[in-house]
C-alpha cells in the first residue's frame, strides 16, 4: 500500500524481522490475560488536553481531490475512507485531512498492514524478542515493553500463547500533530495465553480458554521522511 509505508513495506518488514510465532501476551481488555506494560496514548492524552493527539499517517505525492465538488472525480482514498467512516463525521474529516498531506495514504491497505504489525508485535512481546519489537515500536513504546519483559524475565517467568486472530479492525482516530501523520486503530483479537512461574505452575490466563482482548493502538509515521515504515508509538486498554 503506498500510503502506509506500502502493505508491501509491511511484508517485506515481517518476512526480514520476523517469523510469525503464534503467541501473544500484552495490551489490551483483560480476561485471564497479561495487561499491558504501560498506557502511553492515555498519557499523551493527558499532556495534550482533551482531543490530542494520537498518531499515524503516510508519505505524500499529489493532493487529493474532494468527493462533492462539481466536476471533480473523488480519488481513491477518498472512496476508501467513505467506505470507514461516514461522510461528514469528524473522522470522515480528519482521514481526508491526512490523505491530503500524504497522497500515498490508502485506508484500507493501511489496515492490513496494522494487522500484520499488530499480530507480530503482540507475538514478539510474549516471546520476549526485544529486536523484532525495536524495528516496529517508537523508542518510548519500547522502553515499557523491554522494562515489562525484563522484570518478566528476572522472576523466571514464561508466557505461553497462542494468537487466534483478530475480529475486527477499525481506525477511530486520526491526527497530524507537528506534521507527523497519527492514525488510532481499535483491535478486537482472539487469544490463548498463560504465565508460567519459574516452576511451572500457572500464575495468570489459562492455557485451555480462548479469550477477548481489545486493544487502542496509535500508529505514526512521518510523511516527509525516507523511511516509509510506521511505528506503534501509542496503547491504550479499553475498559
Amino acid at each position: 500500500m503506498d500510503s502506509f509505508g506500502d502493505l508491501t513495506t509491511w511484508v517485506t518488514l515481517a518476512v526480514a524481522v520476523f517469523i510469525f510465532l503464534r503467541l501473544r501476551s500484552v495490551l489490551g481488555k483483560r480476561t485471564g490475560y497479561q495487561r499491558p506494560p504501560e498506557d502511553t496514548l492515555a498519557r499523551r492524552r493527558a499532556a495534550n488536553g482533551a482531543g490530542g493527539g494520537n498518531d499515524k499517517v503516510v508519505p505524500l505525492p499529489k493532493p487529493v481531490a474532494q468527493a462533492g465538488k462539481e466536476g471533480a472525480e473523488a480519488s481513491p482514498s477518498v472512496i476508501e475512507i467513505d467506505r470507514i467512516a461516514k461522510p461528514g463525521t469528524a473522522l470522515n474529516k480528519r482521514l481526508r485531512e491526512i490523505a491530503t498531506a500524504d497522497v500515498a495514504f490508502r485506508p484500507e491497505e493501511f489496515l492490513a498492514g496494522a494487522k500484520l504489525a499488530y499480530e507480530m508485535i503482540v507475538t514478539a512481546f510474549a516471546d520476549g524478542d526485544r529486536k523484532t519489537l525495536k524495528n516496529l515500536l517508537s523508542r518510548e513504546v519500547y522502553d515499557g515493553f523491554a522494562k515489562a519483559i525484563a522484570e518478566r524475565e528476572s522472576r523466571g517467568e514464561q508466557v505461553r500463547a497462542q494468537f487466534i486472530g483478530i475480529d475486527s479492525a477499525k481506525v477511530t482516530a486520526g491526527e497530524l500533530p507537528k506534521g507527523e501523520v497519527h492514525v488510532t486503530v481499535r483491535f478486537v483479537s482472539q487469544i490463548v495465553s498463560a504465565t508460567l512461574d519459574a516452576g511451572g505452575t500457572v500464575t495468570d490466563g489459562d492455557p485451555d480458554k480462548i479469550v477477548e482482548v481489545t486493544d487502542l493502538w496509535t500508529f505514526a509515521h512521518d510523511p516527509k521522511s525516507k523511511d516509509p515504515n510506521w511505528r506503534l508509538v501509542a496503547t491504550e486498554s479499553e475498559s
